[in-house]
């Protein structure tokens, strides 16, 4: 299991994933989760992967094949339709990532099925192509995809109950790349306060609108003082909100006890 968030806002994009991977409790490791793609300089996409390891990178492994061969040639040969590089809109790069996917769950899926191991996978992809709109968008294990909007500016994949409280409570268009930054780290924290299968290091990736960049990417491991810093304000800001809840009738002094 793993936890992939990603927000869509006026200023531009911020993603997040933690890095754990396990077989079960006794084989655990970490893998980035974050892949940066910049074919050219009037595109910039982010992809966030959750599900079969195995899948995953293959996936990425695939996607960066097909833009070696989109580059070494003068034109794409017939077949390889639309890659990273030849994409006139974000949506057709969703869709590209989707059909890539699929094909690779349905060449493993029979070999895998019978042990009872899934090859699903899933991508949260984050970008902008020069002239069009940054945007975001889910992409399911079956090859179709969602859109994040301005009633729903962020995405989840992975172990997403624990850390989705806080971007309900806190994520809308007009929050700040920073503020953006700082509260996919606090959703990142909390999942991996309540889930063992979700740890540090964390990497983060803020790409400004129009900019086709990034403009910051992080990676804080457990011990990162950043992180560190940024929990304990947090936990103690909580802590000093829990105190000051409203008391019941029965607190109020004087209150007379009721049956």
């Amino acid at each position: 299991m793993t936890y992939c968030v990603g927000l869509l806002l006026d200023q531009g994009l911020v993603l997040a994933s933690d890095s754990r991977t396990n077989a079960g409790v006794d084989y655990i490791s970490s893998y980035s989760k974050l892949h940066l793609f910049q074919p050219a300089p009037d595109r910039i996409f982010v992809l966030l992967a959750a599900g079969s390891l195995a899948t995953t990178r293959e996936v990425v492994d695939r996607i960066h094949r097909d833009l070696d061969q989109a580059a070494n040639l003068q034109a794409p040969p017939p077949g390889l339709g639309t890659t990273l590089l030849t994409a006139n809109y974000l949506f057709e790069v969703a869709n590209y990532v989707g059909q890539m996917c699929l094909a690779v769950q349905n060449e493993h899926a029979p070999a895998l099925r019978p042990i009872g191991v899934s090859a699903e996978a899933t991508f949260i992809l984050g970008g902008q192509i020069a002239g069009q709109p940054h945007g975001l968008f889910l992409v399911y294990p079956q090859g179709n995809a969602i859109a994040a909007t301005p009633e729903t500016p962020y995405l989840q994949i992975g172990e997403s109950k624990f850390g989705k409280p806080v971007l309900d409570e806190f994520a809308y268009p007009g929050l700040s790349l920073d503020d953006g930054a700082r509260l996919c780290l606090i959703s990142l924290e909390a999942t991996a306060r309540s889930n063992l299968t979700v740890a540090p290091p964390f990497e983060l990736a803020v790409c400004p609108r129009d900019q086709l960049a990034l403009s910051y990417r992080l990676k804080l491991e457990a011990d990162a003082p950043e992180l560190a810093a940024l929990a304990t304000s947090w936990h103690h800001s909580q802590r000093q909100a829990f105190a000051a809840l409203p008391r019941f009738a029965w607190e109020q002094e004087g209150a007379q006890p009721q049956p």
